[in-house]
Protein backbone atom coordinates (compact mmCIF):
# COMPACT_ATOMS: atom_id res chain seq x y z
CA UNK A 1 0.00 0.00 0.00
CA UNK A 2 1.35 3.52 -0.57
CA UNK A 3 0.33 5.41 2.36
CA UNK A 4 2.90 2.28 3.72
CA UNK A 5 5.60 4.02 1.86
CA UNK A 6 7.97 6.77 3.33
CA UNK A 7 11.35 8.30 2.33
CA UNK A 8 14.32 8.88 4.63
CA UNK A 9 15.82 11.72 2.80
CA UNK A 10 12.77 13.33 1.19
CA UNK A 11 14.10 16.63 0.60
CA UNK A 12 16.03 14.94 -2.10
CA UNK A 13 12.49 14.94 -3.54
CA UNK A 14 12.25 18.42 -4.67
CA UNK A 15 14.81 17.27 -7.43
CA UNK A 16 11.79 16.28 -9.25
CA UNK A 17 10.77 20.20 -9.59
CA UNK A 18 13.67 20.42 -12.19
CA UNK A 19 12.31 17.64 -14.82
CA UNK A 20 9.28 20.44 -15.71
CA UNK A 21 11.78 23.06 -15.99
CA UNK A 22 14.14 20.85 -17.83
CA UNK A 23 11.18 19.93 -20.41
CA UNK A 24 10.33 23.77 -21.07
CA UNK A 25 14.31 24.18 -21.90
CA UNK A 26 14.54 21.36 -24.30
CA UNK A 27 11.21 22.20 -26.11
CA UNK A 28 12.27 25.80 -25.99
CA UNK A 29 15.57 24.99 -27.76
CA UNK A 30 14.21 22.61 -30.37
CA UNK A 31 11.75 26.05 -32.09
CA UNK A 32 14.65 27.78 -31.91
CA UNK A 33 16.84 25.53 -34.11
CA UNK A 34 13.79 24.37 -36.17
CA UNK A 35 15.03 25.15 -39.75
CA UNK A 36 12.62 27.58 -42.10
CA UNK A 37 11.76 27.68 -45.47
CA UNK A 38 10.17 30.72 -47.38
CA UNK A 39 8.08 29.23 -50.16
CA UNK A 40 5.02 31.70 -52.08
CA UNK A 41 2.63 28.80 -51.50
CA UNK A 42 2.13 25.23 -49.27
CA UNK A 43 -1.03 24.00 -51.74
CA UNK A 44 2.08 22.01 -54.15
CA UNK A 45 3.48 20.48 -51.04
CA UNK A 46 1.85 17.32 -49.80
CA UNK A 47 1.39 16.83 -46.05
CA UNK A 48 3.57 14.01 -44.72
CA UNK A 49 3.55 13.12 -41.18
CA UNK A 50 6.45 12.07 -38.84
CA UNK A 51 7.94 8.89 -39.16
CA UNK A 52 8.82 7.17 -35.99
CA UNK A 53 12.57 7.25 -36.36
CA UNK A 54 12.34 11.42 -36.97
CA UNK A 55 10.93 11.24 -33.30
CA UNK A 56 14.30 9.33 -31.92
CA UNK A 57 15.43 12.33 -30.24
CA UNK A 58 12.15 13.08 -28.14
CA UNK A 59 12.17 9.25 -27.33
CA UNK A 60 15.88 9.32 -26.22
CA UNK A 61 15.22 12.71 -24.28
CA UNK A 62 12.09 11.36 -22.48
CA UNK A 63 13.92 8.11 -21.31
CA UNK A 64 16.86 10.70 -19.97
CA UNK A 65 14.24 12.26 -18.15
CA UNK A 66 12.53 8.97 -16.62
CA UNK A 67 16.03 8.02 -15.39
CA UNK A 68 16.95 10.94 -13.58
CA UNK A 69 13.42 10.72 -12.11
CA UNK A 70 14.01 7.35 -10.93
CA UNK A 71 17.85 8.49 -9.56
CA UNK A 72 16.21 11.18 -7.31
CA UNK A 73 13.59 8.60 -6.06
CA UNK A 74 16.18 6.40 -5.06
CA UNK A 75 18.27 8.85 -3.75
CA UNK A 76 15.03 9.76 -1.28
CA UNK A 77 15.91 6.13 -0.18
CA UNK A 78 12.09 4.44 -0.22
CA UNK A 79 11.50 2.35 2.83
CA UNK A 80 8.08 0.56 3.33
CA UNK A 81 7.38 0.16 7.29
CA UNK A 82 6.16 -3.25 8.34
CA UNK A 83 4.64 -3.55 11.34
CA UNK A 84 4.37 -6.82 13.05
CA UNK A 85 1.83 -7.43 16.21
CA UNK A 86 2.44 -9.71 18.92
CA UNK A 87 0.18 -10.46 20.86
CA UNK A 88 1.02 -12.17 24.15
CA UNK A 89 -2.62 -13.60 26.61
CA UNK A 90 -2.61 -14.73 30.03
CA UNK A 91 -5.30 -17.13 30.52
CA UNK A 92 -6.72 -17.92 34.20
CA UNK A 93 -7.67 -20.99 35.26
CA UNK A 94 -11.26 -22.07 35.96
CA UNK A 95 -12.98 -25.18 37.55
CA UNK A 96 -16.77 -25.39 37.07
CA UNK A 97 -18.14 -27.13 40.16
CA UNK A 98 -21.57 -28.53 39.18
CA UNK A 99 -24.31 -30.02 41.50
CA UNK A 100 -25.55 -33.08 40.29
CA UNK A 101 -28.53 -33.80 43.26
CA UNK A 102 -31.48 -35.20 42.16
CA UNK A 103 -33.07 -31.71 42.96
CA UNK A 104 -31.40 -30.02 39.65
CA UNK A 105 -34.07 -32.23 37.96
CA UNK A 106 -36.82 -29.40 39.06
CA UNK A 107 -38.50 -28.02 35.98
CA UNK A 108 -38.23 -24.27 37.38
CA UNK A 109 -35.53 -23.32 34.42
CA UNK A 110 -36.61 -25.47 30.94
CA UNK A 111 -35.88 -27.90 30.49
CA UNK A 112 -34.88 -28.22 33.89
CA UNK A 113 -31.99 -26.85 35.94
CA UNK A 114 -29.27 -29.48 35.13
CA UNK A 115 -29.86 -28.97 31.49
CA UNK A 116 -29.96 -25.20 31.61
CA UNK A 117 -26.81 -25.05 34.01
CA UNK A 118 -24.93 -27.30 31.35
CA UNK A 119 -25.86 -24.92 28.37
CA UNK A 120 -24.81 -22.12 30.03
CA UNK A 121 -21.40 -23.43 31.09
CA UNK A 122 -21.19 -24.15 27.63
CA UNK A 123 -21.44 -21.02 26.22
CA UNK A 124 -19.55 -19.14 28.62
CA UNK A 125 -16.46 -22.15 28.05
CA UNK A 126 -16.73 -21.19 24.22
CA UNK A 127 -16.24 -17.21 25.09
CA UNK A 128 -12.79 -18.17 27.13
CA UNK A 129 -10.86 -19.92 24.22
CA UNK A 130 -7.47 -18.10 26.62
CA UNK A 131 -8.36 -20.14 29.51
CA UNK A 132 -7.49 -23.62 31.19
CA UNK A 133 -10.93 -25.05 32.46
CA UNK A 134 -11.73 -27.97 34.52
CA UNK A 135 -14.96 -29.56 35.77
CA UNK A 136 -15.50 -31.36 39.10
CA UNK A 137 -19.35 -32.66 39.65
CA UNK A 138 -20.62 -33.32 43.33
CA UNK A 139 -24.07 -34.67 44.71
CA UNK A 140 -23.49 -36.80 48.02
CA UNK A 141 -19.80 -37.27 46.69
CA UNK A 142 -17.79 -35.20 44.47
CA UNK A 143 -14.99 -36.19 41.59
CA UNK A 144 -13.24 -34.69 38.74
CA UNK A 145 -14.97 -34.79 35.53
CA UNK A 146 -12.33 -33.35 33.19
CA UNK A 147 -9.00 -31.78 34.63
CA UNK A 148 -7.97 -28.30 33.84
CA UNK A 149 -7.69 -28.25 30.40
CA UNK A 150 -7.35 -25.48 26.61
CA UNK A 151 -8.91 -28.61 25.06
CA UNK A 152 -11.93 -26.96 25.20
CA UNK A 153 -13.80 -29.87 22.52
CA UNK A 154 -13.23 -32.19 25.21
CA UNK A 155 -14.41 -30.52 27.99
CA UNK A 156 -18.02 -29.79 26.58
CA UNK A 157 -18.32 -33.34 25.58
CA UNK A 158 -18.52 -34.32 28.87
CA UNK A 159 -19.83 -31.31 30.32
CA UNK A 160 -22.87 -32.51 27.75
CA UNK A 161 -22.92 -36.45 28.79
CA UNK A 162 -23.50 -35.06 32.28
CA UNK A 163 -26.51 -37.12 33.62
CA UNK A 164 -28.33 -38.22 36.83
CA UNK A 165 -27.44 -41.02 39.11
CA UNK A 166 -23.59 -41.45 38.12
CA UNK A 167 -22.39 -40.77 42.00
CA UNK A 168 -25.03 -41.37 45.24
CA UNK A 169 -27.35 -38.81 45.45
CA UNK A 170 -27.52 -35.83 47.89
CA UNK A 171 -25.22 -32.55 48.18
CA UNK A 172 -21.56 -32.50 48.96
CA UNK A 173 -21.10 -28.75 48.95
CA UNK A 174 -17.72 -29.16 50.67
CA UNK A 175 -16.27 -31.81 48.83
CA UNK A 176 -17.27 -30.49 45.40
CA UNK A 177 -15.28 -27.23 46.40
CA UNK A 178 -12.04 -29.03 48.17
CA UNK A 179 -11.92 -30.78 45.02
CA UNK A 180 -11.85 -27.97 42.99
CA UNK A 181 -9.15 -26.09 45.11
CA UNK A 182 -6.93 -29.26 45.11
CA UNK A 183 -7.33 -28.80 41.31
CA UNK A 184 -6.09 -25.30 40.96
CA UNK A 185 -3.55 -24.73 44.32
CA UNK A 186 -0.90 -26.04 42.18
CA UNK A 187 -1.63 -24.11 39.29
CA UNK A 188 1.12 -20.86 38.65
CA UNK A 189 -0.95 -18.25 37.04
CA UNK A 190 -1.95 -16.06 39.06
CA UNK A 191 -5.90 -15.94 38.07
CA UNK A 192 -7.33 -19.21 39.54
CA UNK A 193 -11.35 -18.86 40.41
CA UNK A 194 -13.98 -22.22 40.88
CA UNK A 195 -17.54 -21.13 39.80
CA UNK A 196 -19.65 -23.42 42.53
CA UNK A 197 -23.42 -24.20 41.54
CA UNK A 198 -25.91 -25.60 43.43
CA UNK A 199 -29.13 -25.62 44.45
CA UNK A 200 -29.67 -26.90 47.90
CA UNK A 201 -27.87 -27.37 51.53
CA UNK A 202 -25.18 -29.28 52.39
CA UNK A 203 -25.92 -32.57 53.87
CA UNK A 204 -23.34 -35.11 52.70
CA UNK A 205 -19.68 -35.77 51.94
CA UNK A 206 -16.89 -35.09 54.58
CA UNK A 207 -15.40 -31.64 53.83
CA UNK A 208 -16.89 -28.81 55.84
CA UNK A 209 -17.51 -26.32 53.29
CA UNK A 210 -16.35 -23.33 55.09
CA UNK A 211 -12.94 -25.22 55.90
CA UNK A 212 -12.59 -25.69 51.76
CA UNK A 213 -13.51 -21.85 51.56
CA UNK A 214 -10.41 -21.11 53.90
CA UNK A 215 -7.99 -23.49 52.16
CA UNK A 216 -9.39 -21.88 48.99
CA UNK A 217 -8.52 -18.56 50.25
CA UNK A 218 -4.76 -19.95 51.14
CA UNK A 219 -4.41 -20.73 47.53
CA UNK A 220 -5.24 -17.22 46.82
CA UNK A 221 -8.61 -18.93 44.10
CA UNK A 222 -11.52 -16.82 44.49
CA UNK A 223 -15.24 -18.35 44.83
CA UNK A 224 -18.09 -17.42 43.05
CA UNK A 225 -21.07 -19.28 44.26
CA UNK A 226 -24.60 -19.60 42.68
CA UNK A 227 -27.93 -20.72 44.16
CA UNK A 228 -30.40 -21.69 41.48
CA UNK A 229 -33.80 -21.96 42.05
CA UNK A 230 -36.76 -19.93 41.77
CA UNK A 231 -38.93 -18.53 44.70
CA UNK A 232 -40.96 -20.83 46.85
CA UNK A 233 -42.07 -23.90 45.35
CA UNK A 234 -40.36 -25.95 42.16
CA UNK A 235 -41.80 -28.68 40.48
CA UNK A 236 -39.06 -31.05 41.67
CA UNK A 237 -38.18 -34.39 42.36
CA UNK A 238 -39.66 -35.93 45.59
CA UNK A 239 -38.95 -40.05 44.91
CA UNK A 240 -37.85 -42.44 42.42
CA UNK A 241 -40.13 -45.11 40.91
CA UNK A 242 -38.74 -49.16 40.28
CA UNK A 243 -38.25 -48.61 36.33
CA UNK A 244 -35.83 -45.13 37.11
CA UNK A 245 -38.33 -42.91 36.58
CA UNK A 246 -38.22 -39.78 38.81
CA UNK A 247 -41.85 -38.78 40.88
CA UNK A 248 -42.22 -34.97 40.56
CA UNK A 249 -44.21 -32.72 43.05
CA UNK A 250 -44.17 -29.28 44.21
CA UNK A 251 -41.80 -28.76 47.24
CA UNK A 252 -40.05 -25.60 48.77
CA UNK A 253 -37.14 -24.25 47.14
CA UNK A 254 -34.48 -24.70 49.64
CA UNK A 255 -30.99 -23.33 49.18
CA UNK A 256 -28.60 -22.38 51.86
CA UNK A 257 -27.39 -18.47 50.91
CA UNK A 258 -26.06 -17.58 53.94
CA UNK A 259 -24.01 -20.62 53.35
CA UNK A 260 -22.96 -19.79 49.90
CA UNK A 261 -22.43 -15.88 50.59
CA UNK A 262 -19.59 -17.31 53.58
CA UNK A 263 -17.70 -18.90 51.32
CA UNK A 264 -17.56 -16.34 48.60
CA UNK A 265 -16.60 -13.71 51.04
CA UNK A 266 -14.46 -15.67 52.60
CA UNK A 267 -12.19 -16.39 48.71
CA UNK A 268 -12.64 -12.60 47.24
CA UNK A 269 -15.34 -13.68 45.18
CA UNK A 270 -19.56 -13.60 44.92
CA UNK A 271 -22.45 -15.12 45.33
CA UNK A 272 -25.27 -14.55 42.55
CA UNK A 273 -29.03 -16.04 42.76
CA UNK A 274 -30.36 -17.02 39.79
CA UNK A 275 -33.95 -17.97 39.28
CA UNK A 276 -34.24 -18.95 35.54
CA UNK A 277 -32.19 -19.36 32.65
CA UNK A 278 -32.29 -15.81 31.81
CA UNK A 279 -30.79 -14.89 35.05
CA UNK A 280 -28.31 -17.62 35.52
CA UNK A 281 -26.91 -16.08 31.65
CA UNK A 282 -26.52 -13.44 32.78
CA UNK A 283 -24.58 -14.36 36.01
CA UNK A 284 -22.07 -15.86 33.72
CA UNK A 285 -21.95 -13.05 31.58
CA UNK A 286 -21.15 -11.10 34.68
CA UNK A 287 -18.20 -13.52 35.74
CA UNK A 288 -17.03 -13.32 32.63
CA UNK A 289 -16.32 -9.91 33.14
CA UNK A 290 -15.05 -9.70 36.49
CA UNK A 291 -12.55 -11.84 35.35
CA UNK A 292 -11.20 -11.02 31.87
CA UNK A 293 -7.88 -12.61 30.98
CA UNK A 294 -4.43 -10.40 30.17
CA UNK A 295 -4.06 -9.66 26.80
CA UNK A 296 -0.77 -7.79 25.69
CA UNK A 297 0.31 -6.31 22.51
CA UNK A 298 3.27 -5.38 21.53
CA UNK A 299 4.23 -3.55 17.96
CA UNK A 300 7.55 -4.32 16.56
CA UNK A 301 8.08 -1.98 13.71
CA UNK A 302 10.51 -2.96 10.91
CA UNK A 303 11.17 -1.19 7.44
CA UNK A 304 11.66 -2.35 4.23
CA UNK A 305 14.51 -0.82 2.13
CA UNK A 306 12.86 -0.17 -1.59
CA UNK A 307 16.01 1.84 -2.88
CA UNK A 308 16.56 -0.86 -5.26
CA UNK A 309 13.78 -0.85 -7.51
CA UNK A 310 13.51 2.72 -8.77
CA UNK A 311 17.78 2.40 -8.85
CA UNK A 312 17.00 -0.74 -10.92
CA UNK A 313 14.34 1.10 -13.39
CA UNK A 314 16.21 3.72 -13.63
CA UNK A 315 20.02 1.40 -14.55
CA UNK A 316 17.28 -0.69 -17.05
CA UNK A 317 16.28 2.78 -18.77
CA UNK A 318 19.69 3.97 -19.24
CA UNK A 319 20.77 1.01 -21.03
CA UNK A 320 17.83 1.12 -22.84
CA UNK A 321 18.72 4.83 -24.25
CA UNK A 322 21.93 3.56 -24.74
CA UNK A 323 20.88 0.92 -27.08
CA UNK A 324 18.34 2.92 -29.08
CA UNK A 325 20.84 5.56 -29.51
CA UNK A 326 23.07 3.22 -30.89
CA UNK A 327 20.92 0.98 -33.23
CA UNK A 328 17.44 2.43 -33.96
CA UNK A 329 18.43 6.29 -33.15
CA UNK A 330 21.70 5.76 -34.78
CA UNK A 331 23.03 9.02 -36.19
CA UNK A 332 25.79 9.55 -38.87
CA UNK A 333 28.29 12.47 -38.30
Amino acid sequence: MMQDITFQHPDVLWGLLVLPLIAAWYILRLRRRAPRLMVSTVEAVRPAGRSWRGAGPDILFGIRMLVLAGIIVALARPVKQNVESQVETEGIDIVITLDLSSSMLARDFKPDRLEAAKEVAIEFINSRPNDRIGLVVFSGEAFTQCPITLDHHILINLMRELKMGLIQDGTAIGSGLGIAVNRLRESEVKGKVVILLTDGVNNSGNTDPLTAAALASTFNIRVYTIGVGSQGKAYSPIGIYPDGRYAFDYVDVEIDEDLLKQISAETGGQYFRATDKTSLQAIYREIDEMEKSRVRVSSLARNIDLFFWPAAIALGLLLLELLLRQSLFRTIT
